[in-house]
């Protein structure tokens, strides 16, 4: 697989040069929970990203670098099964929250850009986290039992995003697949688009 990241020009050409790792989203808003994220087959949208983050002051030198990647154990979540994961973690987060009494988080609109495509998914990273956390624990889900699950790589994800291409239609500008990578390994060489 292809994937493009968006970052700033003195962390890419370092990453290129000397092999710097690159570094992993951790926040709690991240659509795909934590990893590295790549934009799947599309440097023009890792572009854009990296051109917004700069506008916002985030860094000064917008830059691409791409990556080839190997999905591995992935949660593919424009697959039935994997949907079906986590439909069954969000049942469980909020059956936690509601003993514990805490409200679930919501995903939210950004203030600064897209109104409307509630940028900021709180929700979706709380449940995709607390996928990893079920997969990962040993009780729930032992080693050699007929129900394990490997615990996952990678994961992927579609998302609807922008204004219509064009009236009436159903394609939108900014849809993307995106790819947030959790093992390191994944990443099997980093490259310089041309």
């Amino acid at each position: 697989m292809l994937g493009y990241h968006g970052c700033s020009e003195r962390l890419g050409r370092k990453a290129l040069s000397d092999g710097l790792p690159l570094e992993p989203s951790d926040k709690d808003y991240d659509w795909l929970g934590p990893g590295i994220y790549f934009w799947e087959n599309d440097p023009v949208r890792a572009r854009e990203w990296a051109e917004s983050k700069a506008a916002r002051g985030a860094y000064d030198d917008p830059f691409v670098i791409g990556a080839l990647i190997d999905l591995s154990n992935c949660l593919d979540l424009l697959t039935r099964e994997n949907i079906e994961l986590l439909a069954f973690a969000y049942e469980s987060l909020r059956d936690i929250n509601k003993t514990a009494g805490v409200d679930m988080p919501e995903n939210k609109d950004s203030r600064a850009v897209n109104r409307g495509d509630k940028l900021l998914r709180y929700r979706d990273c709380a449940v995709i986290r607390h996928l990893h956390e079920i997969v990962e624990d040993e009780e729930a889900n032992p080693p050699g039992s007929t129900t394990y699950i490997e615990p996952f790589d990678t994961v992927r994800g579609l998302f609807v995003e922008g204004k219509r291409a064009y009236p009436g239609g159903g394609f939108f500008s900014k849809t993307h697949t995106q790819i947030a990578v959790r093992n390191e390994r994944c990443i099997k060489g980093i490259f310089l688009p041309r």
